[in-house]
């Protein structure tokens, strides 16, 4: 059975398909979904379980599963022609699931914090500890595991607006959504060996100031990617797109019109 997702959809043109990092929502976008809909088809919908869609059931929710779900968005929505998909962190996860499975419907990637290697075994162990401290305790347990790794120094001393928006998302998202996500990503594969098998035009957003998916970590993904432009953005951290909207959105134009 389809899964329905609630979608913010703006302007026309070209699509492009937003798809948010966890735990949070379509609202991480905001700059974009402003910034790129008077050329651009914008369309940003919130993942399964989170956002304003129903909390999940499931022990787990996979990135395949996240992948088919925006697959099967696309057929609702009519859109036949391929689009730009741009993934944040966990989006990324999805993007390059994606990619695997429905890689027919892009023309471009737009790879912004993420990267492709699967979890250690401790990493691993830590979502899946982490899964349970929220069942047990509520989603505030995301917010102070979370949030303190999000934004750069500057965004956190300068930008209360921007932590707070993080900090009210993941509070209202529920516990159950948040711990299947987790399990999702502690079993998702390593997407390194389908780095080269890339094809279409690729672009690799980095915060300067990631710790979660540090730049050296994406320039190395954007080196095994065929042609890809690697663009860091100064003074934020793993939720660039969040902190400097208009940098991010400045990078976005200038790759599409290549």
């Amino acid at each position: 059975m389809m899964t329905h997702l609630h979608t913010i959809i703006r302007g026309h043109g070209s699509p492009i398909l937003l798809v948010h990092g966890f735990p949070l929502d379509y609202t991480m976008w905001t700059g974009q979904i402003d910034g790129l809909a008077d050329k651009y088809r914008v369309i940003a919908p919130d993942l399964r379980g989170f956002g304003r869609n129903e909390p999940v059931m499931a022990d787990a929710v996979t990135m395949d599963e996240f992948a088919d779900d925006l697959n099967d968005l696309l057929d609702s929505l009519d859109v036949a022609e391929p689009v730009c998909f741009c993934g944040l962190s966990m989006g990324g996860y999805v993007g390059f699931r994606f990619i695997e499975k429905h890689g027919e419907r892009l023309n471009s990637l737009i790879l912004c914090d993420t990267r492709p290697g699967a979890d250690t075994e401790e990493g691993a162990m830590n979502r899946r500890q982490l899964a349970g401290k929220v069942l047990r305790s509520g989603s505030e347990t995301a917010v102070e595991a979370m949030l303190p790794k999000l934004v750069s120094r500057k965004t956190n001393a300068e930008r209360p607006d921007v932590v707070e928006q993080l900090r009210g998302t993941i509070q209202t998202t529920d516990p159950q959504s948040i711990a299947a996500a987790l399990h999702g990503m502690a079993v998702r594969p390593d997407s390194t060996p389908l780095l080269s098998k890339i094809t279409v035009p690729t672009l690799v957003l980095c915060g300067a100031e990631d710790t979660l998916t540090p730049p050296d970590v994406m320039r190395d993904m954007a080196a095994q990617i065929p042609n890809a432009e690697y663009v860091e953005v100064p003074e934020t951290g793993h939720m660039a797109p969040l902190e400097d909207p208009a940098a991010v959105n400045a990078a976005i134009r200038r790759f599409l019109v290549q």
